[in-house]
C-alpha cells in the first residue's frame, strides 16, 4: 500500500441496531497519515458509524476495509490481525482508575506481546513521553486534569504501535485551551509518526485546526451529505445543510 492509497475504505455501509439502519449508503475513504473527522449533529449516527468501523457491531450491509482487509467478512485470524492495526480512544479516556498511568499503558503490552518486563516498561514510558506525560507515570487518573487523562488515553491506544487511531469526541468536556493543546498533540503525532486518525467530533475549533478532511453526516438524510476539506466545505458548499453545520446557523439562515 502506497502513501496515496486509502488506509480505510467504507463501502455501501448501512449501520444500525436490530436491523434498523441509523445511517445508510455510507461511502468514504481515509488516506494514510491524515487526520480525518466524522462530523454531524446530535443523533446523526457518528458514534454508530465509528462502532461499526472498529468491528464492535456487524453492519446491516456493506464493508469496512482496514489496510485492504474487510473487517466485516474477515475470518478469525484475519480479524485478530486487523484489530492489531488500530487503537481506540473512547470519549472518557477509559483509563482504569486503580492503576497508575504507567500501569494503564503497560496493560495492552502485557496482554498482547511477549516482551520482557523491562522492555514493556520502556515502551510504556516512551508512549507517555510522546504525549507529554513522562513526569506523571506514577499518578492515578483521578489525580490528573481532563486533558491529561485524554492524552494518557492516546498513549495507551498507541501502546501496540497501531497505524490508525480511532477517537470518539476527544475534546468533549475540555476547555478551549486544553482542547487546542490536544489538537496540537494529534497533529504532531500524525505528522511525525505517520499515524492516521479517524475522529468523531462536533468541535468546530478542532475541525478547522486539526482535520485534513471530513465526512459530514445528517440525521434527516440518514447518511453522508459532504466529504472534503472542512474549510472548503464551510466556504464553498452550496448545500444549506453543510453551511448550517459549519457556520452554526439554521438551514433557513444558511439557504
Amino acid at each position: 500500500m502506497t502513501a496515496t492509497e486509502p488506509i480505510i475504505r467504507v463501502v455501501d455501509l448501512d449501520a444500525g441496531y436490530d436491523g434498523v439502519a441509523i445511517v445508510q449508503d455510507i461511502n468514504f475513504e481515509v488516506r494514510r497519515g491524515e487526520v480525518f473527522g466524522i462530523l454531524g449533529g446530535s443523533g446523526c449516527g457518528k458514534s454508530t458509524l465509528l462502532k461499526h468501523m472498529i468491528g464492535l457491531y456487524e453492519p446491516i450491509r456493506g464493508h469496512v476495509y482496514i489496510g485492504g482487509d474487510d473487517i466485516v467478512t474477515a475470518d478469525e485470524a484475519t480479524h485478530a490481525a486487523i484489530l492489531r492495526r488500530f487503537g481506540v480512544m473512547y470519549q472518557s479516556g477509559a483509563l482504569f482508575g486503580s492503576m497508575t498511568l504507567l500501569e494503564n499503558v503497560r496493560l495492552p503490552l502485557e496482554e498482547y506481546t511477549d516482551l520482557p518486563d523491562d522492555a514493556i516498561d520502556l515502551v510504556a514510558r516512551m508512549k507517555l513521553e510522546l504525549v507529554g506525560l513522562e513526569g506523571f507515570t506514577g499518578h492515578l487518573p483521578a489525580e490528573l486534569s481532563g486533558g491529561m487523562q485524554k492524552r494518557a488515553g492516546i498513549a495507551r491506544a498507541m501502546a501496540l504501535d497501531p497505524s490508525i487511531l480511532f477517537m470518539d469526541e476527544p475534546s468533549s468536556g475540555l476547555d478551549p485551551i486544553t482542547a487546542a493543546s490536544l489538537d496540537a498533540t494529534i497533529r504532531r503525532l500524525a505528522e511525525n509518526l505517520g499515524v492516521t486518525f479517524a475522529i468523531v467530533t462536533h468541535d468546530l475549533g478542532s475541525i478547522f485546526v486539526a482535520m485534513d478532511r471530513v465526512v459530514l453526516l445528517d440525521r434527516k438524510a440518514k447518511g453522508v451529505i459532504a466529504v472534503g476539506d472542512p474549510r472548503r466545505l464551510r466556504d464553498e458548499s452550496d448545500d444549506p445543510r453543510v453551511r448550517a453545520f459549519f457556520r452554526r446557523e439554521s438551514e433557513a439562515q444558511a439557504a
